[in-house]
């Protein structure tokens, strides 16, 4: 994985979200949590945790869950050292009930470019199957499939 160093540019927070994109979409947890610090803090939804280990787990609880997880994310701001996105992504439980989640994120990054902060509120919304609108194989969304704004999310 390319290692993009803060200050960012747009160039370079275009490409960290979708770095960050590709790894989630990898569903590995052990992939994902190589892009942060070994301490990087963590909130996600109302979990709080501290370190690759504990992000690991969360991620594997989370896509033992969250069946065929697709997401997309997309940059709304960035500074020097922080960068912001919104994502949506889709999944189904074990008894095939469909969901949206819809979400924001606020990363903070270390001067080797690892994130050191994560902080994401997440919403979930059922959906009917015939309203997905993810749609690619499992894994990395193909370059040409629409983002959140053209998909009017």
């Amino acid at each position: 994985m390319n290692n993009l160093t803060p200050p960012f540019t747009l160039e370079t927070a275009i490409q960290k979200t979708r770095m960050a994109e590709d790894s989630w979409n990898s569903r590995d947890p052990q992939r994902v949590s190589l892009v942060y610090t070994e301490d990087c803090y963590w909130r996600n939804r109302s979990e709080f945790t501290t370190g690759r280990q504990e992000i690991v787990s969360l991620l594997t609880r989370k896509w033992a869950k969250e069946l065929e997880y697709r997401l997309i994310k997309e940059l709304w701001s960035f500074t020097d050292n922080r960068i912001a996105v919104r994502f949506a992504y889709e999944w189904h439980d074990d008894s095939g009930n469909w969901f949206r989640s819809y979400g924001n994120e606020n990363w903070e990054f270390a001067d080797d470019g690892l994130m050191k902060r994560r902080f994401a509120s997440i919403n979930d919304m059922p959906i009917k199957e015939s309203e997905r609108k993810f749609h690619w194989p499992l894994g990395t969304r193909p370059a040409e499939h629409p983002s959140l704004s053209e998909l009017n999310l």
